[in-house]
């Protein structure tokens, strides 16, 4: 027995050494995924993605290397993201059916468990900040529309006209949905398709002192009514994380990821089932979501810097950077 118990320790601590990468992630990000392919994007959109990803990358690496927590790598990363109308979220974010575009944000800190969000917000420069402030600075862990901007505004928080977030490209293509709507107008097997869907952000980072940190931003579903919330803001579906295991943000048609738990469930198989974060991020989208018809795809970044992006759509817009300050950034499934 007393040579098993070293023996023991020794396979133990070479599983953990092999688990971590000599040059381990720091950020990773997404922009989100779908039909994207080589055939549909021109050559100034593919340009201008990718420097807008590696911008998103270098300005949340700068903060944590700098000393400071992850939260702030995930903040300064999605903001760059907000601000880049080549995605859904803030500027750039889809038009609901009502013409007015509105913001959903999460995000959640590993260290403490703390999670903050907000909903159908029209009028918040930073999406991302007010989910910050919401975990930080209220008792609550999610906060809705009109409740949502008061205590934005009570916070400090950069506000801006609707009109602010508008652009042309987001208008016509809530033209084109709502025309299809009314070809099919009576069809009760009507659903959105996945371009109606595609461009939120998110962001998972890992700080000098071994914390993770995950947020995710959108600006939603082109042509939604009623005031539907998707997987983004909600803790467990669009946003997750725990230091003990990994950080994950998703993108994708939310009512899949609400329903099926998607970012809590792949910490859960991690924690309880003896999968690495990477095995139960790619089980969860290729099987868990596929199988169950939905599409979009997550970035994993755990505690070790390993990191997995998986999607199940023609493309997703991601990329993340490693400690030395290794860019690597990618959009199509064969990259």
């Amino acid at each position: 027995m007393r040579f098993i118990v070293p023996i023991l320790c020794f396979l133990m601590a070479a599983a953990s050494a092999s688990a971590q990468p000599s040059d381990p992630v720091v950020l990773v990000v997404h922009g989100g995924a779908g039909t994207i392919s080589r055939d549909r994007v021109t050559p100034e959109r593919e340009t201008a993605i990718r420097s807008a990803l590696e911008e998103a990358l270098r300005a949340g690496y700068a903060a944590i290397e700098e000393g400071n927590p992850a939260l702030d790598g995930v903040v300064d990363a999605i903001e760059v993201l907000e601000d880049d109308p080549h995605f859904n979220a803030g500027i750039g974010g889809v038009f609901a059916a009502d013409g007015t575009v509105r913001h959903d944000a999460s995000i959640m800190d590993g260290a403490t468990g703390q999670a903050g969000a907000s909903t159908g917000t029209m009028h918040i420069r930073h999406p991302i900040q007010l989910a910050r402030a919401v975990m930080e600075h209220s008792v609550h862990v999610m906060l809705n529309e009109e409740g949502a901007e008061e205590f934005a505004i009570q916070q400090g928080l950069e506000i801006v006209p609707n009109s602010f977030f508008h652009t042309e490209h987001r208008r016509r293509a809530l033209e084109a949905a709502q025309e299809r709507e009314r070809e099919l107008q009576g069809d009760a097997g009507y659903v959105p398709e996945e371009w109606q869907m595609i461009g939120t952000v998110g962001a998972v980072a890992l700080d000098n002192e071994g914390h993770l940190a995950a947020g995710t931003s959108t600006g939603g579903m082109t042509n939604k009514r009623w005031g539907r919330i998707g997987d983004s803001p909600i803790i467990g579906a669009g946003t997750f994380v725990n230091d003990a295991t990994c950080g994950v943000s998703s993108t994708g048609h939310g009512e899949y990821f609400i329903r099926l738990a998607i970012a809590h469930d792949i910490h859960a198989r991690a924690m309880y089932g003896g999968e690495t974060c990477t095995e139960a991020a790619e089980a969860v989208i290729h099987e868990t979501l596929t199988e169950a018809g939905g599409t979009g795809g997550v970035i994993m970044l755990d505690r070790h810097g390993n990191v997995a992006m998986p999607f199940n759509t023609k493309g997703m817009y991601r990329g993340y950077i490693t400690r030395s300050g290794q860019v690597t950034v990618k959009l199509y499934a064969d990259e």
